[in-house]
């Protein structure tokens, strides 16, 4: 009963910080120098892991597919499966597990720390609300930012796929793209880049809710940091189903 009590605690704080930062949203001044530098630091900064883990997972995907695709001599069709693949489904769950775990714990981190040291307290008392302050900025910034990151993620692993499919399996680039244009229809682009905004948006509001109810001085920014990338992963992947069940539903 305990472990219920405590999950139904949880949701219950992340609707409550749900709808405040949607009512905070909508008010003006809208806080556009702190989003802005949000975009940078949860965007640009990573960009650089995101294309890494993109573009070797093309590469890979296209590799373990090239022995089944030649043996059913299909192997001219391996740009529609890498594809299809980074578009619908191992391009955005990728980039938001490796975001989460990037951003969803420097978030936790930040504001945990600012928790533990009474900042946010000091902010309530010069009468600046946190959720206006912090958490807003943060939600549209990754928001945002994670489709973007997600499309340069699926272009980067569809090339990883054209570079094996050249060096390994022989097929010219034309014919890779080709096949990928004949194939790829508009709803396996929105299948995949519509899911990004809910994953930017959970990745933010759990790490703004972690770092904002952390406690245990250091320790605790530790715990509630460790805490804040396992329980992005689960979301994104519950997300991941059940928005993969609404879009074929469309």
């Amino acid at each position: 009963m305990e472990a219920v009590a405590n999950i139904l605690e949880y949701a219950g704080g992340i609707t409550l910080l749900f709808f405040q930062t949607i009512r905070h949203t909508f008010k003006r001044p809208f806080p556009l120098a702190l989003t802005v530098q949000q975009i940078e630091a949860i965007g640009v900064r990573s960009l650089t892991v995101v294309n890494v883990i993109a573009l070797f997972t093309g590469m890979v995907l296209a590799l373990q597919t090239a022995e089944v695709m030649t043996r059913f001599g299909a192997k001219g069709y391996i740009g529609v499966v890498v594809a299809l693949s980074m578009l619908r489904e191992i391009g955005p769950v990728f980039t938001a597990i490796m975001v989460g775990g990037r951003v969803g714990s420097g978030i936790a981190a930040e504001l945990g720390s600012m928790q533990v040291t009474e900042q946010i307290d000091a902010m309530r008392v010069m009468g600046a609300h946190p959720v206006r302050k912090l958490v807003v900025p943060r939600v549209i910034a990754t928001t945002l930012v994670l489709p973007m990151l997600t499309v340069i993620a699926d272009i980067l692993g569809i090339f990883g796929g054209l570079l094996i499919s050249i060096v390994e399996l022989k097929v010219n680039a034309y014919y890779y793209f080709h096949t990928i244009l004949e194939n790829i229809t508009f709803s396996d682009i929105f299948s995949g880049l519509g899911k990004t905004f809910f994953f930017g948006f959970l990745i933010a509001i759990i790490g703004c809710y972690q770092g904002l109810t952390t406690t245990g001085g250091t320790q605790g920014v530790g715990s509630s940091t460790t805490r804040t990338v396992v329980l992005i992963s689960i979301a994104v992947l519950i997300a991941d189903f059940l928005l993969t069940k609404l879009f074929m539903l469309l």
